[in-house]
């Protein structure tokens, strides 16, 4: 789903929907939106020239070689840092996400922007959603994606850090295999799987921040990308706690 280059305070709920409307878009269906056209239209663009970074971030710059300013927007945007390792930082942002440079991008944005994730980006999602609803006579998902590395995994996939309209992790426990086995530590994280689908068609430089799948059950509901995060506590992988961002 095609769209004119998105600006701060553009209607972008309302783009959406008379798009999804015009090409055949249905309820049940799920539109999955990459955060950037969400993050443009909800002004979360920052000129890195206007930020004037602390003592921490030029500490963290001298350590990792990238600019003060940017490590002043990802400390400001982190609960804690996770790892850092050369110039690579990896950190827990305040929506409970861990990925990279707290999801700040620089790509299809003006020379010396960033654009930061959205707020709340299951508001964002909601509100989308609402407009669907409205113009397309019945419920439909939204998935707000953005995108992630993965532990122990190489290459980089869409995942979902918004979701409204439907159950994004599907708790399949308590059934049963094709051999009759029952599932006992079994989720689907459906919202993150719509997210790695869509993210095929939604390449950098190909304009087309917004893709719609049909043909997916989902079940209704308000939906949320929280349910998709792992507890620290239930995560092998990093300690909870951690330090937290320096200030």
């Amino acid at each position: 789903m095609g769209l004119p280059e998105i600006r701060p305070e553009d209607d972008l709920p309302g783009m959406l929907a008379e798009r999804a409307r015009a090409q055949g878009m249905a309820p049940g269906d799920v539109l999955v939106v990459a955060h950037k056209a969400v993050s443009k239209a909800e002004g979360r663009l920052v000129a890195l020239g206007s930020v004037r970074p602390g003592a921490a971030a030029r500490a963290l710059a001298a350590r990792t070689g990238k600019d003060p300013a940017l490590c002043e927007l990802i400390l400001s945007e982190s609960r804690r840092i996770v790892r850092q390792r050369g110039g690579t930082v990896i950190v827990e942002t305040h929506h409970g996400f861990v990925c990279a440079n707290a999801g700040i991008d620089a790509s299809n944005v003006a020379p010396g922007q960033v654009a930061l994730l959205p707020r709340d980006p299951d508001a964002s999602a909601r509100r989308i959603q609402a407009r669907l609803a409205g113009a397309l006579g019945g419920r439909v998902g939204v998935v707000v994606t953005d995108t992630h590395g993965r532990a122990f995994r190489r290459g980089l996939v869409n995942v979902a850090i918004g979701v409204a309209g439907f159950v994004g992790l599907v708790d399949l426990r308590g059934g049963v295999d094709r051999g009759g086995r029952l599932l006992v530590a079994s989720d689907q994280a459906l919202a993150d799987e719509l997210a790695a689908a869509a993210g095929m068609l939604m390449a950098k430089a190909g304009g087309t921040p917004a893709v719609a799948v049909s043909g997916v059950s989902t079940r209704p509901s308000p939906g949320g990308a929280g349910a998709l995060v792992r507890d620290p506590a239930a995560d092998l992988f990093r300690e909870p706690g951690g330090p937290a961002a320096p200030r």
